[in-house]
């Protein structure tokens, strides 16, 4: 067990020098998803039917939106450009792009219970052509992965054009990026657990997961102490708050990208009349129920490697007539320790990350991770695992850890995860058994509140679902809807037809209706459809 160090999230004015973590972004110039090449067509399809689930908006609820403010004090930003791309290895991007890092002062908790602050990371982009008088677009990406990793990624990508609209600036989620860390898990240990104790002692996998899960659950808590209670996403939330504060505005548009979506619904609900625009991109579940959102994932990746297949074969890749095969050998073989020291997990984690990234050009990176996986397939894997350490330090950091365990509930026994791996296992044949197996590793992390959802929602909300998200999937589009739906919010959903975490992150369709959206209140029809 590790010593405590309570004083790194106590002590007023601590702050975390230079920029990004290199290990935490490093994976941005590795991987790149296989949806890219987005179409700025007009909609394919429209569906609209009273009984979809939409409210239909009446005279009075069709009044134009309120504007969205300038901040009318500015956060003490200083260029970070050079620094962030040399740390994440990403392109120079569109002409004069401009990073900026900041830091806000946030407080542990807001209902000032447990005294003390800590930093929170901040990073905006932007680039010459940027108006000065709109409003900058708040984006959140929870614990899926540092908000300014998927901020700097879209800017230096294909898809930086929305840039030329509005800034938009990342919040990075407590304990995640470019905030305060949490160092609470030995770097070991943290491997051990995303190996799902493969190369550990013998036993079922759900019952060593929920072990070295209670290993990493003593050691954080006794670290965080008594802040250990302060991670979910209500105190993400909070930090939002912080933001708007900073700028003094009265409402600021929101972001929120899978579980980013939670955040932004449960800033929603503790903030009503501060959201002047409100974006569910990919949403997770709004129950937060460890299952659904499990078999999310399962679901997306699935839909994701079936492009990357598809994709594959297209372009005559490396790995033959077939990709799929191969890529399920490959899997069978480093679960029973074949490919060693490359377990199975960490396989999945390096596909998930390079399928996931909204990066680079398609063809190039289509046949980069075929390449990897034909020499492993040849018996050499030097190339998947230099994939799977900035993988793994993008998506499965200590911060996230806490982050995740502290925003699910309804967590599964061992024995139930063991049923689970022969249903999922069969359903999806690739991640669904690694995906049960991990479903114990925040077991022993103490039960929370579930994430707040909102009473009612004064503004319009734009819902996107991308049913081939690696990262999220589109397990949580319906319970999201569904919850808007009963307290009587309007809302249409726009689904994006390609493959990749997020649809805003990789579809200039998609941020098309973003950026109409933010400048007007109005919605899109709802069933609107993206093409890839």
């Amino acid at each position: 067990m590790r010593t405590r160090i309570a004083v790194t999230w106590q002590a007023v004015g601590m702050r975390r020098t230079g920029v990004l973590a290199v290990s935490l972004v490093a994976l941005a110039s590795t991987v790149a998803a296989c949806g890219t090449g987005p179409s700025a067509r007009p909609d394919v399809a429209v569906v609209q039917d009273v009984g979809d689930g939409a409210v239909p908006a009446t005279e009075e609820e069709d009044a134009a939106a309120p504007e969205l403010p300038v901040p009318e004090q500015d956060l003490a930003w200083r260029d970070c450009t050079a620094d962030t791309l040399s740390a994440q290895r990403l392109p120079a991007g569109p002409t004069g792009l401009i990073l900026e890092c900041a830091e806000i002062t946030a407080p542990i908790d807001e209902a000032g219970t447990v005294p003390g602050t800590f930093p929170l990371g901040v990073l905006r982009a932007r680039v010459p052509q940027t108006p000065t008088e709109a409003a900058p677009l708040v984006l959140t990406t929870g614990s899926n992965m540092p908000s300014g990793t998927a901020l700097a990624a879209l800017a230096t990508g294909p898809m930086s054009g929305v840039l030329a609209t509005r800034s938009i600036v990342a919040v990075d989620r407590r304990g995640i990026g470019a905030s305060q860390p949490i160092d609470c898990v030995f770097p070991a240990d943290l491997r051990a657990l995303g190996d799902l104790g493969q190369f550990g002692r013998t036993g079922d996998g759900p019952t060593r997961v929920a072990e070295l899960g209670r290993q990493a659950t003593i050691a954080c808590t006794d670290y965080l102490q008594p802040q250990e209670l302060m991670f979910g996403a209500a105190h993400a939330a909070d930090d939002l708050e912080q933001l708007r504060l900073a700028w003094n505005v009265e409402r600021i548009g929101l972001l929120g990208i899978g579980n980013g979506a939670t955040i932004a619904l449960a800033y929603a609900a503790e903030h009503p009349e501060n959201v002047g625009r409100l974006i569910l991109d990919s949403p997770a579940a709004a129950t937060a129920d460890a299952e659904l959102l499990a078999e999310s994932r399962a679901r997306g990746a699935e839909a994701a490697v079936d492009a990357f297949a598809r994709q594959c074969v297209a372009l005559e890749c490396s790995l033959g007539a077939d990709p799929r095969a191969v890529l399920e050998e490959l899997h069978a073989k480093a679960a029973s320790g074949e490919l060693a020291p490359l377990s199975s997990n960490a396989l999945l984690t390096a596909l998930t990350g390079f399928l996931g990234s909204p990066r680079a050009d398609l063809q190039s990176r289509v046949r980069e991770l075929s390449d990897a996986l034909a020499a492993a397939r040849d018996g050499d894997v030097m190339p998947l695992l230099e994939l799977v350490d900035p993988a793994e330090a993008q998506l499965a950091s200590a911060g996230q850890f806490v982050s995740r365990c502290s925003d699910t509930q309804r967590r599964p026994t061992p024995t139930r995860a063991l049923e689970l791996q022969q249903t999922w296992g069969s359903s999806y044949p690739l991640f669904g058994a690694d995906t049960a197996t991990g479903l114990t590793a925040c077991s022993a992390w103490p039960s929370m509140p579930a994430p707040p959802l909102p009473d009612g929602v004064d503004v319009p909300v734009l819902v996107f679902g991308a049913p081939a998200d690696p990262i999220v999937g589109s397990g949580g589009l319906e319970s999201v809807t569904g919850a808007l739906t009963a307290v009587g919010a309007r809302w249409a959903v726009v689904s994006w037809q390609g493959a990749g975490y997020s649809a805003t992150l990789h579809s200039t369709c998609a941020q098309a209706r973003v950026a109409a959206y933010l400048e007007t209140g109005d919605l899109p029809p709802n069933g609107s459809l993206c093409p890839a």
